[in-house]
Order: structure tokens, then C-alpha cells, then sequence
């Protein structure tokens, strides 16, 4: 496969809704499969200076009129004395009873929001910190739709079927740290998708993901370096082969890798654009049955 070639289709079954990145606001899309508890929606991007306010919604339809049902309006106000920050329901056109939450200080700043949706209610926690939690007023089954508006420059929406909540607890955890391991317990056949989202780390120096067999060995290593901003696969006898295209990791950044399985080999995709591939026999994909990831990012899905 060359560089810029596209993948070929991933079965339904596989698919998961795509990061999207660099959005133009106002934007407006629909959510795969809808909202359901334990899904998460991240929003990652910088407030201007200048911003007086924007807004998340989370809206049953799309409609411009009649204007759909709200069912969660997430608005932080900056231009008022004390910034703060609004949710509400819209219901029949009408607003509810909105409520405030003081001390949001993102104006001229980047920002990571992590939108977790539970059964009763949905949390919000902000740069790795719990922010807020608002009581559902509409059924989550009717939300499917996300609108962005407002004095917001968005560099990545990323949507999670996975919930990141360590079992047990109560508390909002930013993802799980690395290294870490996922077992492969059938190893891996033709038609197969990995799906990796991670966000880089502030000073980053690489970014690892190895697909190892029982005996530990690793036929397939995918390595990115920010050092000399090289991606690369590496052999198991440490053989690097340089992958052709445009470095697309940055600190503070979020981004998703794709592999898909065919026969005779593996297809990488980065944030959706198909990079390239590496030759594995149909034997040795068979064998493998862990994918272990470790670097500088911090890891919020994996998927395969």
C-alpha cells in the first residue's frame, strides 16, 4: 500500500465514530448509534482571548425549525464579571431552570472537556479535573445530535464507546496511563480492526505500540519518535523502515491509529488517512495475543 492509498472499507461491525479534527464552528454532526450511558465525547481545543461565550449541545434532531429538544446545554460565559458556566434543557422550545457553576478559567487558554454520560446524569470534568454533574430532564435514548457553537477555535472531537472509568469508582479519571497491555486471546485474522485513541503527552518522546506472540516476541512494532518526528515499523531484529508521510503527533493533541488486518499483512491509519503497510504471514498474525502500548500519551480506547 502507498502513501495517501485509502483503506478498504472496515465491516459495520467494527466501526467505531471517527475523531474529527479542526472542525469549522458552528458545526454540527450527528452521533453514531446515538447517546447511551457510558459513553464519552471529547472536546479538545483553545478559548481566545477575545471570547465572550460558546456553547456544547447535546440535541434530539438536527431540525433548524422547529428547533430540536436540548437535553444538555453546556455554556460557559466569559464577558460577565464573574465567568461562569450554564446547563440547561430546552423542552418544546422553552428553556427549564437553568444552573450555574463559578471559576471556569479557560479564556485564552487550550483546554481538554470530557463529556461521560451515566445512567442518571452526566459529568463533566475539565483538564483532568471534575468540573460539574446535571441531572438528565429529557431521556439520553433522544439525543443524537452534537452542535458546537460560539467563540471556540475546536482542534478535535473524539467519541467513545468505551467507558474509562476504572471499575469501581466514583472519581473522573483522564484516561489510563501507560504502558499497558490488551490481550489478543484469538490473535488476529483478516478483516480485523485495532482501533487506538490516546492524547499526547506535553513533552513527548515516543509513542509505542507492539503486537507481541506467547513467547513475548514482537513481529509487528509501530513507533513514533518525536525527537527527529519519524514514524516507523521496527523488526523484531531492530530493522527500522521509515513511513513516508507527514508527522501528524503533536503534544496536547489528540489522535486515533487505526490497523487493519488482511492477509499477508497489516494497513496503519493516522486520524483517518491511510499511511501504508507492513508484510506479517497469515501464521505469525494468528500468533499474537497481546498488543501492548507505552510512550508518552495517555490512552482512553482501544478497540479490537
Amino acid at each position: 500500500m502507498s502513501p495517501g492509498e485509502k483503506l478498504d472499507p472496515i465491516p459495520d461491525s467494527f466501526i467505531l465514530q471517527p475523531p474529527v479534527f479542526h472542525p469549522v464552528v458552528p458545526y454540527v454532526t450527528t452521533i453514531f448509534g446515538g447517546l447511551h450511558a457510558g459513553k464519552m465525547v471529547m472536546l479538545q481545543g483553545v478559548v481566545p482571548l477575545d471570547a465572550h461565550r460558546f456553547q456544547v449541545d447535546f440535541q434530539c434532531g438536527c431540525s433548524l425549525c422547529p428547533r430540536p429538544d436540548i437535553a444538555f446545554h453546556f455554556n460557559p460565559r466569559f464577558h460577565t464579571t464573574k465567568p461562569h458556566v450554564i446547563c440547561n434543557t430546552l423542552h418544546g422550545g422553552r428553556w427549564q431552570r437553568e444552573a450555574r457553576w463559578p471559576h471556569l478559567a479557560l479564556r485564552g487558554s487550550s483546554f481538554l472537556i470530557l463529556f461521560l454520560f451515566g445512567n442518571e446524569e452526566v459529568k463533566v470534568s475539565v483538564n483532568g479535573q471534575h468540573f460539574l454533574h446535571f441531572r438528565y430532564r429529557l431521556p439520553l435514548s433522544h439525543v443524537d445530535t452534537l452542535g458546537i457553537f460560539g467563540d471556540i477555535l475546536v482542534e478535535a472531537v473524539g467519541f467513545l464507546n468505551i467507558n474509562p472509568f476504572v471499575e469501581g469508582s466514583r472519581e473522573y479519571p483522564a484516561g489510563h496511563e501507560v504502558p499497558c497491555s490488551h490481550a489478543l486471546p484469538q490473535g488476529l485474522w483478516p478483516g480485523q480492526v485495532i482501533i487506538v485513541r490516546a492524547l499526547v503527552l506535553q513533552e513527548p518522546k515516543h509513542f509505542t505500540l507492539s503486537l507481541r506472540d506467547q513467547a513475548s516476541r514482537a513481529p509487528v512494532t509501530l513507533r513514533a519518535s518525536f525527537t527527529d518526528r519519524t514514524l516507523a515499523w521496527i523488526s523484531p531484529w531492530g530493522q527500522k523502515k521509515l513511513i513516508s508521510a507527514p508527522f501528524l503527533f503533536y503534544p496536547r493533541r489528540f489522535f486515533e491509529v487505526l490497523l487493519l488486518c488482511q492477509e499477508g499483512g497489516l494497513k496503519l491509519a493516522l486520524n483517518g488517512q491511510g499511511l501504508g503497510a507492513t508484510s506479517v504471514n497469515q501464521q505469525a498474525l494468528e500468533q499474537l495475543r497481546e498488543l501492548r502500548i507505552s510512550g508518552s500519551v495517555r490512552l482512553y480506547c482501544v478497540h479490537s
